[in-house]
């Protein structure tokens, strides 16, 4: 059986004060240029939440061809809630449980697509980051929500955009992926600029106001956490 993708930098029973620390620790290396050539054909869309109880946590994870658009492999696990629920530091609560989900894919993926933040967050190290460093691949954030930062209006058509910016500095985009619905907050997760990022959320939507890696693990979280264990 082949290693996983995925290799520890710390652990995850860690204080909220440790992983405070972990996270400025390891902002420093996230890359925020694409590798040589970057062009994803596979796509991982992950996405995870919380079943009434709060004891464990569900994650899916969506192999997704970006060419013809087909779901290649999808998996959904469930796992023991390591760490409590503290803004800021969502990723300690998600990020063990995602990365489980994409050690069981057996298709190679290229990139990921994530639910969450990547540099648009406090300490420049949301769950888009904290995964593309522990797998090694290009990540991208794609929230729902703001986090932090402030923006102008986007146009209100697909692909219309605008900076998200916080104390100075460009910490990602506010891209609207559907005429006339919400946009999506998009940032660098990992190894990705934010032009390619873009490109990215654009080439992996299909209607929806999410790209469709990311809408089809929702969707499978959903049903997991409606049909119980």
């Amino acid at each position: 059986m082949p290693e996983p993708p995925t290799r520890p930098l710390h652990r995850w029973d860690v204080s909220p004060r440790r992983a405070i620390g972990i996270q400025r620790e390891l902002a420093a290396r996230v890359e925020r240029i694409p590798p040589p050539g970057f062009a994803p054909r596979v796509v991982a869309g992950l996405d995870a939440a919380f079943p009434r109880g709060g004891a464990t946590c569900v994650a899916a994870a969506v192999a997704w061809r970006v060419p013809d658009r087909k779901v290649v492999e999808e998996s959904v696990v469930r796992a023991p809630l390591r760490f409590p629920y503290i803004p800021g530091l969502l990723s300690f609560r998600e990020a063990p449980a995602l990365l489980e989900a994409l050690d069981r894919l057996r298709t190679p993926v290229d990139a990921l697509l994530v639910d969450g933040q990547g540099l648009a967050h406090p300490r420049r190290f949301g769950l888009a980051c904290h995964l593309g460093l522990l797998a090694d691949l290009p990540a991208v954030g794609a929230a729902k929500s703001r986090l932090i930062g402030e923006h102008a209006e986007a146009g209100p058509h697909r692909g219309n955009r605008v900076p998200l910016r916080h104390r100075g500095e460009r910490i990602g985009t506010v891209l609207r992926t559907r005429d006339r619905v919400r946009p999506l907050f998009v940032s660098i997760g990992h190894r990705v600029d934010l032009s390619v990022a873009e490109r990215l959320v654009l080439a992996c939507g299909i209607g929806f106001r999410l790209p469709e890696p990311v809408r089809l693990a929702d969707l499978l979280v959903a049903r997991a956490r409606r049909d119980g264990p």
